[in-house]
């Protein structure tokens, strides 16, 4: 037998072990599944969407120092989320895995609020890319101030750049594999072009000063009412909506090669990749950005102005159409797991569709059902904008939140639960250890993200209006209750849980691991390949 079938074998004998029939074909390879990792985050054109954030409002120094302060503590997260990753490597990601680890009595409860807060915190992080790329691309047109930008324009070009994307998933899954590895080569590309021309473009006497960019010459207060200190810490905003989309990987693990390896190394070659990357992006923008007094500019994009200044407008738009690329790859990458993620719910009937999204096409062997339902319902969010560009940002601001959420959910229940007799852990290839390097990094990811989540609901500015409001935590507070009170109202009659598709195991049956079998079946796998 080819070590590529053997190792395809395998993977379909964890996945039935899991409790699902093997329904994708495994064209992923190591490449394709780290550049698919490095897509979600996106660190060329993320930085460039939310760099106004920390820099109008806490200043330069906020721009370097919370980028790294973020991305340390984002490493313990995506550590946690990849041997949670690698335990459970299939397309329902962190929502199946929540269900596993916790008590029979909670599973379906559990399983329920991680899947919506899951599923809607990527609808609305699809949304919200397609919407930063579309604004991304007028901002190009507008960077002379001639172009005048219209909510319709944006919102028109929003869909466009969806139904666009969804055509492009509904393509086998060879194909886009072999798109999704090139992923990694433009969006680190762009970004040390970048960096090589900002630093050869500035002149010596105009670079900015270390007490600039690291010291307290940099901190400035932009928020109109909050003291430094927190208008420093806002600036963590930008890193941490980079770096989410964890759990991107996990979503399209039935598709990958060698899921329970390749899936967790890398998210966590990613996620340090773009620490590293995004790190060293930021300084240079701020060492070569000028008088901050004439950001963000007619743009509105301080990332592109600084561009411009240093590049001229011609060397700038030529490398802002690779900006924009990276961001396309990572609207591209959200959709791809996005409707993994509702495969995975639909297959399970935690949607009120009678598994009709939890199917795949006999011609692609691709959900193409649900992709296209994933196109549809991100296209909604975009259009509050047309009616109201606060509900519209309202509805965007929860994405980060939502995810987040969703992430730390499984780490808690890892460890509440850790002995009780009905969830027995075990871990994949990817494991920290029992000692106190997995003890430690699971405890301070979980209070790291409680504390970003605070941020995330504080306002940017004061006085506080309901202009600039920050809606994300009643939101997201309304959706779990709102999804709660729908369990319990009717969605408990169809939905109990993760359920096997196994033909032996019947339709919509709660499920048990049988994890010493996977076990087993790794080490013979293992000896196989040593051999």
């Amino acid at each position: 037998m080819q070590p590529k079938a053997r190792s395809d074998e395998q993977d379909d004998k964890e996945l039935e072990a899991l409790g699902y029939a093997p329904s994708f074909r495994r064209e992923f390879s190591n490449l394709a599944t780290i550049s698919f990792a490095f897509s979600i985050m996106g660190v060329c054109s993320s930085v460039a969407s939310t760099f106004n954030t920390p820099l109008l409002l806490g200043g330069p120094a906020s721009v370097t120092w919370c980028w790294i302060l973020g991305a340390t503590n984002c490493l313990a997260l995506a550590s946690s989320i990849a041997e949670i990753v690698s335990a459970f490597p299939t397309c329902g990601g962190l929502y199946t895995a929540s269900a596993q680890l916790c008590p029979k009595k909670y599973r379906a409860r559990v399983g329920w609020v991680v899947g919506w807060l899951n599923i809607l915190g990527q609808f609305v992080g699809l949304s919200s890319t397609e919407f930063g790329l579309a604004n991304m691309i007028l901002a190009a047109a507008s960077i002379n101030g001639t172009y005048e930008i219209t909510a319709g324009k944006v919102v028109g070009l929003t869909t466009g750049l969806l139904i666009i994307h969804g055509l492009l998933n509904s393509l086998k899954t060879r194909h886009l594999a072999y798109f999704a590895s090139s992923f990694v080569f433009v969006n680190l590309g762009a970004t040390s072009l970048i960096i090589i021309l900002l630093l050869a473009m500035t002149p010596r006497s105009e670079m900015h000063p270390a007490s600039y960019v690291f010291g307290t010459e940099g901190l400035i207060n932009g928020t109109g009412g909050w003291n430094t200190g927190i208008s420093f810490l806002l600036g963590l905003l930008s890193v941490q909506w980079t770096m989410t989309g964890y759990d991107a990987t996990a979503h399209i693990s039935e598709e990958v090669r060698r899921a329970a390896y390749a899936a967790p190394v890398a998210i966590t070659i990613a996620t340090i990749g773009t620490a590293i990357s995004g790190w060293l992006l930021n300084i240079v923008l701020i060492l070569c950005s000028g008088p901050i007094s004439d950001l963000p500019g007619p743009s509105g994009s301080a990332f592109l102005a600084i561009m411009v200044l240093r590049m001229g407008s011609r060397t700038a738009l030529a490398l802002w159409f690779f900006v924009c690329v990276t961001a396309f790859f990572v609207a591209q990458t959200g959709l791809q797991a996005g409707s993994r993620t509702i495969y995975a719910f639909s297959r399970d009937r935690g949607l009120p569709d009678g598994g009709f999204f939890g199917r795949v096409s006999q011609g692609t062997q691709t959900p193409l059902r649900a992709v296209w339902l994933t196109v549809v319902v991100s296209v909604l969010p975009g259009l509050l904008d047309l009616a109201s560009p606060i509900a519209a940002n309202a509805i965007f601001a929860m994405t980060a939140m939502a995810a987040d959420l969703s992430y730390i959910i499984p780490v808690i229940l890892r460890r509440i639960f850790h002995s009780h007799p009905e969830v027995q852990f075990k871990p994949g290839p990817y494991y920290m250890g029992d000692g106190w390097l997995g003890v430690f990094a699971n405890v301070w990811c979980t209070i790291w993200t409680i504390f970003v989540c605070v941020l995330f609901s504080l306002p940017t500015e004061e006085p506080v209006t309901p202009a600039n409001m920050n809606y994300a935590a009643p939101i997201t507070v309304a959706v779990i209750a709102f999804s709660g009170l729908w369990y319990v109202s009717g969605a408990h009659r169809h939905y109990h849980g993760p359920a096997s598709n196994l033909p032996n195991e019947g339709k919509g049956g709660d499920m048990d691991v049988d994890l010493d079998e996977r076990d087993a079946e790794r080490l013979e796998v293992d000896g196989k390949e040593e051999a």
